[in-house]
């Protein structure tokens, strides 16, 4: 038997391309992997947010979000409304519904994260009746009940505060990361399908309410008489898609389509809120 030493091929063991090359390229290709992961992540944003604890939301907006409201006759009624609309939307048990009242004359209602509803003086005394006014409360309780809030503080978001809730990060560490400012639980836009969505749950839980669906469209005829006479910016609550003739056409054909009473009595606002709005 014979042995043999031969000589071994210079960078026989080396790479022919550059080791920055390789690095380059490996640095790319998990670069790739990762934006695929968040986008995909993106995508199922929806999917997410309802599958996000009520409860670490709620612990979420409490670092932006007075808890504790101060009380007012026309605070402590809408939130006597929000509790019997919240009750005939079924909310889960965690999902408490705190509303916030804002004095400026501004004619506006928001819905934002961890069940805070704001409704503006100016919003309230331009609704002719409970039921009208009732109408955006419910819309906005709504918002709350499918998740819109988190869902539409974006993709980016949704999915931070999705990994947060699943590794067990702090909600206040996530608040400064995702959010770090309060101005944004306040700047919340909702899409056209969402929108339509509040409509109809609320509209349905307006009828549970008082048994019928009158006084549902004041608010949207209301603010159409607004614009045509002078022109202004439309509320938070009419300011997103569909426009106010289509929404009032929709409800319309919600309120045929289950049968359910489109006239009867209208309940007045309590002379004591009256009052107190007319006295600030």
């Amino acid at each position: 038997m014979k042995f043999s030493n031969p000589k071994i091929p210079e960078g026989i063991n080396t790479s022919p391309d550059h080791p920055l090359k390789e690095f380059a390229w490996l640095l790319g290709s998990v670069s790739l992997l990762i934006v695929i992961v968040i986008s995909v992540l993106g995508f199922m944003a929806e999917f997410l947010a309802t599958r996000i604890p009520f409860s670490y939301e709620m612990e979420l907006a409490g670092r932006f979000a007075d808890t504790n409201p101060d009380p007012s006759p026309t605070r402590d009624y809408l939130q006597e409304i929000a509790d019997r609309l919240a009750a005939a939307q079924d909310l889960p048990g965690e999902m408490k519904i705190t509303v916030h009242y804002a004095d400026p004359e501004i004619a506006n209602a928001f819905a934002t994260l961890g069940g805070h509803i704001v409704i503006y003086r100016g919003l309230v005394e331009k609704m002719r009746s409970e039921n009208a006014l009732a109408m955006v409360v419910s819309h906005e309780i709504a918002h709350i009940k499918h998740r819109h809030p988190v869902v539409a503080l974006g993709r980016g978001v949704t999915v931070g505060i999705a990994l947060a809730a699943l590794t067990g990060v702090s909600a206040n560490i996530m608040a400064d990361r995702v959010i770090g400012n309060a101005g944004t639980l306040t700047d919340i836009g909702f899409s056209r399908s969402q929108e339509s969505e509040a409509d109809a749950t609320a509209l349905a839980a307006l009828v549970a309410v008082y048994g019928h669906a009158n006084g549902s469209t004041d608010v949207f005829k209301t603010f159409m008489e607004i614009n045509h006479s002078q022109p202004l910016n439309p509320p938070e609550f009419l300011s997103t898609h569909p426009n106010p003739e289509n929404r009032i056409e929709s409800i319309a054909q919600q309120i045929a389509g289950n049968g359910w009473q489109a006239t009867g009595p209208l309940t007045p606002i309590p002379a004591a809120v009256i009052d107190s709005l007319n006295a600030d």
